[in-house]
């Protein structure tokens, strides 16, 4: 909703002073050259990118005007996810934990998280992990390391879309002076015409410079801006998790004590005071007493 409220401003920011200036707007509004410089540039990028990079950008753009931000509550609910799995790991061994970890999704300790359970990526993190610790003898550090690997190579992935779409916006401006060199060639054909004609075929022909440098820095870049932002929020939701698991795993702290590791990296816009987490945490416990 944000991007789109963006969108309308530059929009109304561009237009309407053109336009309190006196401007006619029937000289702007060039479909053709719109057609020059977005098929171009389309043209251009189905070129550069293989078929998984065009879906990427598919998701991603769809995620500017979908993606909701994570909150404060997001954190808290994995941190309590991944206590509830602590505890349970630290009460009755590693083992008891296998079903919930080879389905996720008939567990019922990630199943009390269902948004949680939708971040796949959050999920096959601790899985994987879980399930590496159980299965191997790797020791703390090559855990912390192979962990860190994953999430580069996840990030990695992740940025894909962003660098594409800046790409993109990078050459929008070339783009838009090629819809206007068109333009020139055009009006060169009309040069016996009067000047109120070679004037107007002029000014139509910079139309194209004009629309390739506002779409690259009032649209197009700044989505690629927005791909990166998300990205990196991405990455620090996974990294709050990575926290947790490599001080209980690799460290041998208690769950809570685990957990306030993990806490402590969460960034400082959204990040759950001492005593909210610990409120979190003692309600979370409470309510699986009473269920059973």
């Amino acid at each position: 909703m944000i991007a789109i409220i963006g969108f309308v401003i530059v929009s109304v920011a561009v237009i309407g002073g053109y336009l309190l200036e006196g401007g006619n707007l029937s000289i702007i509004f060039k479909p053709v050259e719109f057609m020059i410089i977005g098929g171009a540039a389309l043209g251009g990028f189905i070129i550069a990118s293989p078929l998984k990079v065009i879906k990427a950008v598919g998701g991603s753009i769809s995620r500017i005007f979908t993606n909701k931000p994570i909150t404060k509550q997001d954190y808290i609910e994995v941190l309590l996810m991944i206590n509830g799995i602590f505890y349970k790991i630290r009460q009755q061994g590693l083992v008891s934990i296998e079903s919930d970890v080879d389905e996720p999704e008939q567990s019922p300790i990630f199943s009390q998280y269902p948004k949680v359970l939708q971040n796949h990526a959050a999920i096959e993190l601790i899985t994987d992990t879980l399930r590496t610790v159980m299965t191997t003898t790797i020791a703390p550090h090559e855990l912390e390391s192979l962990i860190d690997q994953e999430l580069e190579a996840h990030h990695e992935e992740a940025m894909t879309p962003s660098h594409s779409v800046g790409v993109i916006a990078d050459g929008l401006p070339g783009l838009g002076i090629v819809a206007a060199v068109l333009g020139v060639i055009l009006t060169m054909g009309k040069i016996k015409e009067p000047p109120e004609v070679l004037g107007a075929s002029i000014g139509a022909a910079l139309v194209g410079t004009f629309l390739g440098v506002l779409l690259c820095y009032g649209y197009v870049g700044p989505m690629a801006r927005n791909m990166e932002f998300i990205a990196n929020e991405d990455l620090q939701y996974l990294n709050v998790i990575k926290v947790a698991l490599l001080a209980f795993i690799g460290g041998g702290a208690a769950p809570k004590v685990a957990v306030e590791f993990g806490r402590r990296v969460i960034p400082s816009s959204v990040k759950p005071s001492f005593l909210e987490m610990e409120d979190a945490l003692r309600n979370a416990k409470t309510s699986q007493a009473k269920t059973k």
